[in-house]
């Protein structure tokens, strides 16, 4: 297995901490197969996966969900191993990465964008799970905030290891409780067939996107995971079975809730089922899985552009997350979701770039350019597609096309006019 380490510019200093912010993990340091795939699973249990799904349950009969979850899942997983392979394989998180791809500079585009939509959708998890909860024991939501989120900010803070035991726990009651409630509404409705129902006017096609959208965007953050892989076959194999089954899992529990009950939420059909408490925990482990690998994230693509040890910044997106997430909440999901048209066209334009130029990845003596023009200017053309062809298609598959015709292109003209 081959590792490297990112470039160093003359003005940077030569840093390591714990969780590898600043070069490449090495192979004494990577995970066992279970401890990378829990991680990955937890990252895709998220109860906005649990909205999507109750959506396809509304709008599809059975046969078109099956259909829209394999199709849109294949779609997802071969994005999501992607970029899992290239983080096993080079042992390097999606920040020095983009180092390779962007340059030294240019990374700061990529880094800055998935960080700050990686916090934001930290604070609305935050805010998912505190507001129903202090709805369910008649409190005030603050002190839900506070708790949850110190509890979540915690984990990213004490890095990859604090990670895996949160996810080693939750994995297991999210998928237990989730499917006994699951279980328990289809035999309550009268069978699979019946729970769903009729079409009510979704097409498949819109259904396919809403699976890929669920989660392509976070998907993008899979190598700061996977570069703990002891192999590149480990780290596509887990990839692929958090984003195909796991978040298949997710959409299944949702779409049987909304169907069943009008709810969105397997916690509210928890509820309707008397399951208070399992209810209670399902949902805080079902966001902290996500939330505390978002907020790592966050933290790695600020020490990318600062230079700072990731650990204080986890600390300080976690506090602004925290005591921002009830506003998030109510005023920036919808700009979330714009953002998040912007980071599919990041991972493709990354992969696109490695598979041109391997070589230059493994290159321990190579010297990348302070910003490498055709990379960022298909991610911009990319996220410009994302934004503005919203009922065209699938959006991301749209903007990850054109980003990588125009990489390919730009490449071209690069190369001509150095010649």
């Amino acid at each position: 297995m081959s590792t490297i380490a990112p470039e160093r510019h003359k003005e940077d200093v030569i840093r390591h901490d714990d969780d590898f912010s600043f070069e490449a993990v090495p192979s004494k340091n990577r995970r066992s197969f279970w401890a990378v795939g829990f991680v990955m699973l937890g990252f895709t249990f998220f109860s906005a996966s649990m909205s999507v799904g109750a959506k396809l349950g509304n709008g599809l009969n059975f046969s078109q969900y099956v259909w829209a979850v394999i199709v849109g899942g294949a779609i997802l997983a071969v994005y999501t191993g992607a970029l899992g392979y290239i983080g096993a394989k080079t042992g390097l998180s999606f920040d020095l990465m983009s180092r390779r791809t962007f340059g030294r500079i240019g990374s700061f585009l990529p880094s800055a964008l998935i960080s700050f939509t990686q916090m934001g959708w930290f604070g609305v998890g935050v805010a998912m799970f505190a507001i129903p909860t202090a709805e369910t024991l008649h409190i005030n939501a603050w002190p839900v905030v506070i708790i949850a989120g110190g509890l979540m900010t915690a984990s990213a803070y004490f890095g990859i290891k604090a990670i895996e035991i949160v996810s080693f726990i939750s994995v297991p009651l999210i998928a237990i409780l989730g499917s006994y409630s699951m279980i328990s509404a289809v035999n309550a409705g009268g069978g699979i067939a019946a729970v769903f129902g009729q079409n009510q006017g979704m097409t498949t096609v819109a259904a396919i996107g809403l699976v890929i959208g669920s989660f392509v965007s976070g998907g993008s953050a899979t190598p700061n995971f996977t570069r703990f892989a002891k192999s590149a076959t480990s780290a596509v194999i887990t990839t692929v079975i958090a984003f195909f089954i796991g978040n298949t899992l997710m959409f299944s529990f949702g779409a049987v809730g909304g169907a069943f009950t009008g709810k969105d939420d397997i916690f509210y059909v928890m509820i309707a089922q008397g399951l208070l408490i399992p209810a209670l925990i399902v949902l805080g482990a079902n966001i902290w899985t996500t939330n505390n690998n978002a907020l790592y994230t966050t933290g790695l693509g600020y020490a990318n552009i600062t230079g700072i040890n990731k650990k204080p910044l986890v600390l300080v997106a976690g506090i602004i997350g925290t005591l921002g997430a009830l506003w998030l909440y109510d005023n920036f999901v919808g700009w979330l979701s714009l953002l998040n048209a912007t980071l599919p066209p990041i991972g493709a334009v990354l992969v696109a770039d490695y598979f041109a130029r391997r070589s230059s990845y493994m290159d321990l003596g190579s010297n990348e350019p302070e910003v490498k023009w055709a990379p960022i200017v298909a991610l911009i053309a990319g996220a410009l597609t994302g934004w503005l062809t919203p009922g065209f298609g699938i959006v991301s598959i749209n903007a990850m096309v054109v980003a990588i015709l125009v990489y390919f292109v730009g490449s071209a003209i690069e190369k001509g006019i150095r010649r």
